[in-house]
Formats: C-alpha cells, structure tokens, sequence
C-alpha cells in the first residue's frame, strides 16, 4: 500500500513541476474567478466573503503588475500596457465594491480573469 502510495505522491510532484508558468497564472486567475463567483451566485449567505475573494484577486493582480514591470519580462509593449490598464481597473472595481458591496459588480471581475485565463491557455 505504501509503495502505491509512494508513487501516486511521485507523479504529483513530477505533475506540478511541469506546469508551465503560463498555466500557473491561468489556474491562479480561474481560482480567483471561481472564488468571486461562488460570493455572488449565494450573496445572502456568502456576502461575508467579498472581502477575502476582493483581496485574493487583488493579490494575483498586484503579482500579474510586478511581472509585467519586470525588465526581463519579454512581453512587447502593448500587451504590457494593456495588462497594466486592465490591473487598474481591477483595483479600482475591487475598491468601489468594497465601499458598495453589491454582486453584480463582481461579474466584470470574473469575466477577466477568465478572459486573460483562457487567453493564457491559448483557448
């Protein structure tokens, strides 16, 4: 049982280590959607949420911003800046529902983390 379970734990961890940093971010975006979603599909009994879905996205975004700032970040221009553009938005979102929490301001959110995961993905 135990060598079964040796290798199970194996190929876990020769799975993630495979994960392509693309993959990564796109799994983090989805996450962060899945998380503002689930807040505004039951806003009766998870509105206590926002505050830590608001807060996980944020901090995916502020990772996204210091990634695409990096010097050695390959990416052109315009792909940077419209990111960069996107991010602002994001934290300005965020900001206004923290203020008004209301669940269908959480919509645009979730949209583009699932646009920029899907985009990632190549989909």
């Amino acid at each position: 049982m135990q060598n079964g379970f040796n290798a199970y734990a194996a190929a876990a961890k020769t799975a993630q280590s495979v994960v392509s940093p693309r993959e990564l971010e796109a799994s983090l975006l989805i996450k962060a959607a899945t998380r503002l979603q689930s807040v505004a599909d039951d806003w009766m009994n998870r509105e206590g949420d926002l505050d830590d879905a608001l807060s996980y996205n944020r901090r995916l975004w502020t990772l996204l911003v210091k990634a695409m700032i990096a010097e050695d970040n390959p990416l052109p221009v315009g792909i940077k800046t419209n990111i960069l553009g996107l991010a602002n938005f994001i934290f300005n979102q965020s900001f206004k529902l923290a203020a008004d929490p209301q669940p269908q301001g959480l919509g645009i959110l979730v949209s583009i983390n699932r646009e920029i995961a899907s985009g990632l993905r190549g989909r």
